[in-house]
């Protein structure tokens, strides 16, 4: 299947490891030229861009701390100075920091909707306002998570509660941009075998691989499959869609 793909410009918030690296990897395979973005781990976002390109693909890492609006103005600018227009946008970015509720720290539970939330807001809001000017459509995909839903019982209520409002962000914004031409969907992830979630998995594995009714975590090319499909004119007619990828841990 031709995904026509090809020749378009993807942003990748969180692109320098994990999840992020496999979808800007992925993407770049399908000839999508990809801005991997990172706040702090330079070395990590050039990683990625050089696999990229030893495979024949096309990358450029932009430093930006998307938790400023200015910031995420400037990540969109100079995407279209190197690209000339930024065409799907994927916010993917999150921390995951552990405390029960009455131990979390004012500061963690900001920083956890900051990173997790806001930035996804102030991503979504610098795309429309470009791409519905160009009237040329796009498409916005937001990584989430089954604990938007099934909550959290391990110490992860904030990270539960900013996931849980970027499904309502998504349907909200796929509601008000469709006459735009722009799709706006989001993908629930399960446990994904990632640098953010090893030492709690190693710590303790059989108690999320019981969780998992496919009996294993993902790793970053089984999400990035799903999300590349999702962002490919194969799914146009989708919008305000949330796509299970849990292994079974969310079934609805």
């Amino acid at each position: 299947m031709d995904l026509k793909l090809k020749g378009k410009c993807a942003i990748v918030t969180g692109a320098s490891r994990g999840i992020g690296a496999a979808i800007a990897r992925m993407l770049a395979a399908e000839g999508v030229r990809v801005i991997v973005n990172y706040n702090g781990s330079q070395k990590g976002a050039e990683q990625t861009v050089s696999r990229i390109c030893d495979a024949g693909g096309t990358a450029l890492a932009i430093q930006a701390d998307i938790g400023i609006e200015a910031e995420c103005e400037r990540l969109f600018e100079s995407g279209e100075l190197a690209f000339s227009r930024v065409d799907i946008l994927i916010n993917n970015a999150a921390v995951w920091f552990t405390n029960p509720v009455q131990d979390i720290p004012l500061a963690e539970w900001n920083r956890t909707l900051d990173v997790n939330l806001t930035s996804a807001f102030l991503l979504t809001k610098a795309f429309l306002k470009k791409n519905i000017a160009d009237g040329k459509g796009g498409t916005i995909l937001n990584i989430t998570s089954q604990a938007a839903f099934n909550g959290s019982t391990t110490g992860h209520a904030h990270y539960a509660a900013s996931k849980a409002g970027l499904v309502a962000l998504t349907v909200s914004t796929a509601r008000e941009a469709a006459k735009h031409g722009i799709t706006v969907n989001a993908v629930a992830l399960g446990m994904v075998y990632t640098d953010m979630v090893r030492k709690a998995v190693d710590e303790n594995p059989e108690y999320y691989r019981q969780r998992i009714p496919m009996g294993r975590l993902a790793d970053g090319d089984d999400i990035a499959k799903i999300v590349t499909f999702m962002v490919s004119d194969a799914a146009a007619y989708m919008t305000g869609a949330t796509i299970d990828a849990t292994g079974g841990m969310l079934m609805r």
